[in-house]
């Protein structure tokens, strides 16, 4: 029998491959999905907060975009860093978690102004450090998280999350025994082990490559 697989999160054929490539049967399939929502740019900071790709992408797409781009950005994760970027962002700071963004703007980068662009979901991690630290910020909800569950037939062996939310939407139609999950980063991890998961693994750097491959490594 060979090791079935579950994402929450349709791959990348690439990074599918690497899974197949090891000889594991894959399922995938989205169990979150995101929508940009309509948003006014009002009370802008000029320190700009990104805490995920969702958000830069549905930032992107607003008509004022051009005026934001002259602001300094912190953000969270190296992929949200290479939108921006691209995009014509200066980013200042990233890091692979909140958490660690947030000990950089208060320690360092306290005098600043900040506005957060966030998803209707998003973690407190962020905005209950900045506010302890009395940094002035502002939020503005730019896209929205839909949890979309299903039921998975036959019992994976490992499951990859990518998110809380995936974690909650992958439980509401399924349970957990033995399987091993396979987290993104700390915070997925965290939901996993709130959610009574038992048997946990977490990617050694926040990306969706780096958790396929502690997958292939644990079963391998």
């Amino acid at each position: 029998m060979s090791i079935r697989i579950v994402s929450t999160k349709k791959l990348l054929s690439n990074q599918k491959q690497y899974l197949l490539n090891a000889g594991f049967a894959v399922v995938e399939a989205d169990f979150i999905t995101t929508k940009p929502v309509d948003f006014q740019l009002k009370n802008v900071h000029d320190t700009l907060i990104f805490s995920s790709q969702n958000g830069v992408e549905s930032v992107l797409k607003h008509p004022k975009i051009d005026e934001l781009k002259t602001k300094d950005v912190f953000c969270v994760g190296i992929k949200t860093k290479n939108l921006l970027e691209a995009n014509g962002f200066n980013v200042i700071a990233y890091t692979g978690y909140a958490e660690d963004l947030a000990e950089i703007i208060t320690l360092v980068y306290g005098n600043n102004k900040y506005t957060f662009f966030s998803g209707n979901l998003r973690r407190d991690t962020l905005p209950d450090a900045l506010t302890e630290a009395e940094v002035v910020f502002n939020e503005i909800t730019v896209y929205e998280t839909i949890l979309t569950p299903q039921k998975i037939d036959t019992k994976p062996d490992g499951i990859l999350f990518f998110s809380p939310s995936g974690v909650e939407s992958y439980l509401k139609q399924n349970t957990i025994t033995k399987e091993i999950a396979f987290c993104i980063g700390n915070t997925t991890a965290e939901a996993a082990s709130q959610s009574g998961i038992k048997n946990i693994i977490i990617a050694n750097s926040p990306t969706i490559e780096n958790t396929i491959i502690q997958c292939i490594n644990e079963f391998k």
